[in-house]
């Protein structure tokens, strides 16, 4: 196998497609603009303190160990992955909720907490776990054509798809009290939307949760990234830190690789585009050379909503969980004002993430590393961010110093460093700032999506949160191993199957 494959940025998706390659026995070479690797699932540190600059934790790790497993490596010969329990802990004014995976305590603690809300719970496990189990099919298949829709788990999936809901609508037909509704709906969140707004098919995000519970490298969620690189080397593939793609070479309608801002050439029979999918359109291609996604395109696309970090080097222990979400007091209001109204809510909610607690490796002795994550509108919002930024700094020290472990937090804070959606766009090719990258409207979905097998060019593919199957770890690897197969069955045609073979399969099987 002499084919050289480029991967534009080192993100977790171009690493694991790189990593599955290279040991296919592909020439890849991985070409990052920064000078660390991991993009949003990279490494920071300020001072002697570490942090994730993004993720914090790991759901559904059996899609990583699959990618693992498919480079001929054990995942956990590389990531010490501890479990973090319970999953987190959920703040409504004076209640404290703290689900796990051991359903029958969360149930008992529903009864305590929410009483009449237990069943609906029971119900919520068996029904929710019933569609999982027809979804996961579609999150693993191509959506290349139209046909994609007409195959057997499409149809096997579609009864239980909950498509035209939403995850709110879903979640009110098992739980009565709002707050029980709220702890099931934020995971609507990861995606970067409103769980008001977002499609009832992703009510999986958090029964997903309760089923596989949630999981924390020590090191940080940045060391998956660290062992996919060490996986690539070891199968002589190369990565190059500091190396920025000005442009993605087309000739024909084909990638044949790229130019570096130096202007040199690196030559490749495919291109595997892991950048930012709005900064790639307007930054990495001649728009000549695209059809679907120019410039004026990709405005009328929806994008999701943006967060406002805030990392702290803290003295001392804290007596925190890992994982706590202080949820606002009308949290309906504080998600309108982000995603309709575009400002900044009076009253936010908060993720407060306490890693020190678990893992000794990201702190001096004693020491604490604090992320602080406030979700806020992406660039499209008339928000001056310069002006915004030490109040919201405020903001957010005012709410953590009501918490009873955090109230002399600004006397112990030692260093910090603080990330908007302005930074996320100016360093880290966030386009406009939307750090989960296009929402997960129907409209933006499966097929929808901008497509693994990129649609304006041949011989180039996309990987992770803007393509399908989506934003968030886990369906970002799997874009990782689709666009990993589709690159390869272009050199093994026996393995394609022609739309037509498709639909006589599928007539044949009803």
């Amino acid at each position: 196998m002499n084919k050289q494959v480029i991967v534009v940025g080192a993100g977790p998706g171009g690493l694991a497609a790189a990593m599955q390659l290279s040991t296919a026995g592909y020439q890849v070479k991985v070409l990052e603009k920064q000078p660390q690797i991991g993009g949003r699932t990279s490494k920071l540190t300020v001072g002697d303190y570490h942090f994730d600059l993004g993720p914090t934790f790991f759901m559904m790790p059996q899609i990583l160990e699959e990618v693992f497993v498919r480079s001929g490596r054990n995942l956990h010969d590389y990531v010490d992955m501890q479990e973090v329990n319970p999953l987190y802990t959920l703040k409504f004014g004076e209640v404290s909720f703290s689900p796990s995976t051991d359903s029958e305590k969360t149930k008992e603690d529903i009864g305590r907490l929410f009483p009449g809300n237990e069943e609906g719970y029971e119900r919520f496990l068996r029904i929710e776990g019933e569609k999982f189990d027809r979804v996961i099919a579609l999150l693993k298949q191509p959506f290349t054509s139209i046909g994609d829709f007409f195959t057997k788990d499409m149809w096997r999936a579609l009864p239980r798809l909950n498509a035209f809901d939403t995850v709110y609508k879903r979640l009110s037909k098992y739980f009565s009290d709002e707050r029980l509704k709220w702890a099931f709906s934020f995971q609507a969140k990861y995606l970067g939307m409103s769980a008001w707004d977002c499609p009832g098919t992703f009510t999986i995000l958090s029964f997903l949760e309760h089923r596989y519970g949630l999981f924390h490298p020590i090191g940080g969620v940045n060391q998956v990234c660290h062992a996919m690189a060490k996986v690539i080397k070891e199968n002589g593939g190369d990565i190059l830190t500091n190396t920025n793609v000005e442009q993605v070479l087309v000739n024909k309608g084909e990638a044949v690789g790229v130019q570096l801002d130096d202007g040199s050439v690196l030559r490749a029979n495919d291109v595997i585009i892991n950048a930012d999918f709005g900064y790639a359109m307007t930054h990495l291609f001649d728009q000549k050379v695209l059809r679907k996604y120019k410039k004026e395109r990709l405005k009328k696309k929806g994008l999701s909503l943006s967060t406002f970090m805030l990392y702290l080097g803290v003295d001392g222990e804290l007596d925190l969980p890992h994982h706590m979400v202080l949820f606002a007091n009308d949290y309906k209001q504080n998600v309108d004002d982000i995603t309709k109204y575009g400002r900044i809510s009076e009253d936010p909610s908060i993720y407060v993430h306490n890693p020190s607690r678990l893992d000794p490796t990201l702190a001096p002795e004693g020491k604490s590393s604090l992320y602080v994550l406030m979700p806020v509108p992406n660039l499209e919002a008339a928000i001056n961010w310069e002006e915004q930024k030490p109040l919201i700094r405020e903001q957010i020290l005012e709410r953590l110093e009501r918490e009873p472990g955090l109230v002399d937090i600004r006397d112990r804070i030692e260093v910090e460093k603080i990330v908007s959606p302005l930074e996320w766009e100016k360093n880290y090719n966030v386009y406009r700032g939307a750090t989960f990258n296009l929402s997960h409207t129907l409209d933006q979905m499966m097929y929808f999506r901008p497509h693994n097998k990129f649609e304006d060019v041949e011989h180039c593919f996309l990987v992770g949160g803007g393509t399908h199957p989506g934003s968030g770890l886990p369906t970002i690897f799997q874009s990782a191993i689709i666009s990993a197969d589709l690159l390869q069955q272009q050199y093994d045609l026996k393995d394609v199957v022609s739309f037509d073979e498709e639909v006589a399969a599928v007539k044949e099987h009803f």
